[in-house]
This record gives C-alpha cells, structure tokens and sequence, in this order.
C-alpha cells in the first residue's frame, strides 16, 4: 500500500512548515479587518499634526524603497525591478502630497486631500501589479523607464503643489462611499489581490519567512483601502487606513530590500520564481539537510547524482505545464533530487558496474527504493509526499513495476510525472555499457509504453517542455543540453 502516514518528523515538519505560517498569516490578515469591523467607526479627533507626521513618515518609507529598488534595477538591467521602484515613487509622492494638504497645518482646505488620499493605494498598486510583464526583464531602453519614473513623479508634485495654491482646481473627490470611491475601491481590491496571489505563490515554493511577511504587507496595503475609500478623518477606521498602509509600505519595502541582497532571490513581488530555481539552488530553497544528501551521493557515484538533478528539473517543469500547485511542486523538487538516494546503500562495485548487470544484482539494485524511504524516515522530518516520490519512482501503470507492484489508481500524479521523467533521462544519458538515445528514440518509447507503464498526460507534457524549451540565465538547464547533447 502507498504511504498513508507521516512519521514523527514528517508531522513536526508539517507543523513547522506548513500549519505554523498558516495560522500566522490568516491571523495576520484577519488583524486589520476584524479591526475595521469592530472599531472602526468609533468617532475620534486626533490633532491635524498626527496625520501630518504620520504621513509624512510613510511617504519617506515609500520614498527610500523606491530608490532602493531603481538603484539596484538599474544596477541589474532589470526593467521590473525598476517598475516596482516606480511604483513606490508614486505612492511617495502622492503620500507626501497628501501630507502636505493637511488642512490647518500648511494650507487651508483643499480638495488634494481627499485625491491623493484615495489614489495613493489604487494608482500604486497598479504600477506594481503591471511588474509582472515578461517584456520588462530585459528592456532594450531601460531609459524610457526611468523618464516615465521620473515624469511620473514630477507630474503628481506638480499638480498636488498647483492644487494647493488654487484650491479651487481640485474639488474634495471622491467623497466617502461614494460611487467613485467604491470603484476604486474595487480597483485597488484587485490589483493587491494580483499582488497577494503573487507573493503567496512564491511563498509556497520556498517556505521562506520573508517571503510570508511579503504577503503579509501587501495584505495590510489592501486593508488600508476601505478606511481611505468609505470612512471620513472623523472615524478611527480612517486613521487605522493610514496605520495599516505605514506598515504594509515598510514591511513589504523591508523584505524586497532584503531579497535584492539575497545570493538566492526569490523576488516575491514579482511572482516569476519557477519551481526550477528550487533544484539549481537546492541549499538556499530546500535547506542544508537536501543538500547534504545530494552530496553525499555525489561523492558516491558522481553520474548518478547529475541524474537526479537532472530528472528533478525536468520533473518540476512538467508539473508545472499541469497546473501543479507550489506546494507539490517544492515536494517534486526534493523528491527529484532524492529519489535515487536509497543507493547510497548498494555496493559501490554494482553500481559502478561498466556493464550490463546480471539477474542477482539488478534484483539488489531494485531494493534502492525501499532504501532510500528507510533513510529519509530514520532522519525525519520529510514529508509523506516526499517519501511517496523516492518509494514509488519505478511504478508502472500495469502494476508491474517494483518495489510494491501497485497500480493505476494508487499512484498519483506527481509520482507518474517523476517516473517518466527518470526514465526519459535515463534513455538520453550515456552509460558504460551504451550510448545514448536520442531524444526522438526516447520519446517514442515513452509513447509506445503510454496506458502500460506511463500516463500519457506526463508524456505529452514533456514533450511540450522539450518542444518549447529555452535556457535562461541562472537556470540550470544548461546542464540538461549538456547532458542530452
């Protein structure tokens, strides 16, 4: 029978891993709303200078992430890294604009209050939402971006510094709750939720705790918008707005500084972490202990290492191309790279072999499966589908696969995508005692074995990720062209 239970370690990983960030960030999230909803129409009357200061602050949090960002972008020709430091300018500038139109402190009344108040989030949000554009890793004319920067912010200090000085150009819009401000409302809703969706997904890949206060920041970013959009300065949800979009600002601000300075980047707010990353830069994603392993295998028998790596690659891109979700996706990367793990206990001379093994020694060979599981269980702390994956690896549809002959409805879909891409490796690396396939040949096998031994969703799959594959810097398919060349 597949495995159906953790074992100690596995459960505390979960709990570690996956149930403690869980409740951390639901209440995280849950914090500002339930604030709102039970506090937030209390009547206050905090002096104008509070929200002058407080302002003020968050547009100078604003402000030094924004050239932060455009400094290291510029530095890295990186043209989304720019555009999330254009959208932290404007958010800089609206914020200081609105600060600076405190009623009774600088000026009058005016309507730039209530403008930058509640475009600040909506216009912002925006910009960084539109980070996410492929054309923008590599711009031909990294100028334009910082013209647009730069216009952009010279355009909101100009008009918020005219409306100040002729009060009449701006009218006090929108009005709370009103029909433009609940559109706006919506607006910022969704781009936030683009961001959120963004930030979690990357998240999910790397189990990294700045990856979660990321979420986390954008979350209160977004929870600050109905206290700007549907309350007035007289309600304390109001003041709380300002409070949550302080904090979103520094906390998502703090964790992309740390990320651009990070060896191993995962770039939360740009969303475009692939599961692939996880197996080039195994340490810095998936922690010291995979890494210890997968070197120790090395050091036993180099070849079957590099297999590993390869096929976990391969592995994380088909799934991938099926829609599988972040979660699975980090389980298939280590399952990838440990799946052959349990061969640390064959003999050195079988596994070395340059030739063909016989009957006895295949028979040996065919016990890595259960080796490996017996390993990563007496070290814990690996999850059930992690085991699945080193268990299971050499399954076949038919039920005549070893070690457990199981079949069809007991294997899952992320063990059937691992099987096809171990054996695709398998067939285009070279061996001492052959050449290897090509990939057309291997490819056809795969094919001819569709229904018996492999699902034809994995097959088609990797076709499609062979079919459209192009390398890119800092991904190590490089190794898999080396290695099928």
């Amino acid at each position: 029978m597949p495995i159906d239970t953790a074992d100690a370690g596995s459960m505390r990983l979960f709990l570690g891993e996956r149930l403690a960030p869980l409740v951390l960030l639901i209440a995280a999230c849950a914090l500002p709303l339930a604030l709102l909803h039970f506090v937030g129409h209390y009547m206050v009357m905090p002096g104008l200078a509070v929200h002058f200061v407080g302002v003020g602050v968050s547009a100078l949090a604003a402000g030094l992430a924004a050239l932060a960002l455009t400094f290291v972008g510029v530095q890295r020709n990186d043209g989304r890294v720019v555009l999330v430091g254009t959208g932290f300018t404007v958010m800089a500038g609206l914020l200081a604009i609105h600060g600076l139109a405190t009623p009774g402190v600088l000026v009058g009344q005016n309507g730039v209050i209530s403008l930058t108040g509640a475009a600040t989030l909506p216009v912002g949000g925006g910009i960084l939402a539109l980070s996410a554009l492929p054309a923008l890793r590599r711009p031909h004319r990294m100028r334009t971006l910082l013209v647009l920067q730069a216009s952009a912010l010279v355009g909101v200090l100009g008009l918020g510094v005219l409306g100040m000085a002729i009060p009449s150009l701006v009218p006090p819009v929108p009005t709370p709750g009103s029909p433009a401000a609940i559109a706006a409302l919506f607006v910022g809703v969704f781009f936030y939720g683009v961001l959120v969706l963004r930030a979690l997904k990357t998240y999910l890949l790397t189990q990294r705790y700045l990856d979660l206060a990321a979420v986390i920041g954008l979350a209160w970013l977004a929870s600050a918008l109905p206290g700007a959009l549907l309350l007035s300065f007289m309600d304390l949800g109001w003041w709380l707005g300002h409070l949550f979009e302080l904090a979103g600002i520094a906390i998502v601000g703090a964790t992309v500084a740390v990320d651009i300075h990070r060896a191993a980047q995962s770039r939360p707010l740009l969303g475009d972490f692939r599961a692939a990353e996880l197996v080039a830069q195994e340490e810095a994603f998936l922690g010291a202990r995979v890494r210890a392993l997968t070197q120790r295998l090395a050091d036993k028998d180099e070849s079957t290492e590099e297999h590993t790596r390869r096929v976990a690659l391969r592995a994380v891109q088909v799934g991938e191309e099926l829609g599988l979700a972040p979660n699975r996706l980090r389980s298939l990367a280590i399952g990838g790279l440990l799946h052959d793990i349990g061969k640390l206990s064959v003999p050195e001379h079988i596994l070395k072999k340059p030739a063909a093994l016989d009957e006895d020694e295949f028979a040996l060979i065919k016990r890595h499966p259960q080796w490996g599981v017996k390993l990563l269980r007496e070290l814990g702390g690996f999850t059930t589908g992690v085991l699945e994956l080193v268990h299971s690896h050499h399954e076949r549809l038919d039920g005549k696969g070893y070690p457990r002959s199981l079949r069809e409805s007991e294997l899952s879909l992320d063990t059937r995508i691992l099987t096809v891409c171990d054996v695709y490796d398998a067939l285009v690396s070279p061996r001492v005692y052959r050449g290897a396939w090509s990939q057309e040949a291997a490819l056809a096998l795969l094919r001819d074995e569709i229904g018996a031994a492999f699902d034809p969703r994995c097959v088609s799959a990797l076709e499609r990720v062979l079919l459209g594959e192009q390398p890119e810097p800092g991904i190590v398919t490089f190794r898999l062209a080396a290695a099928s060349g």
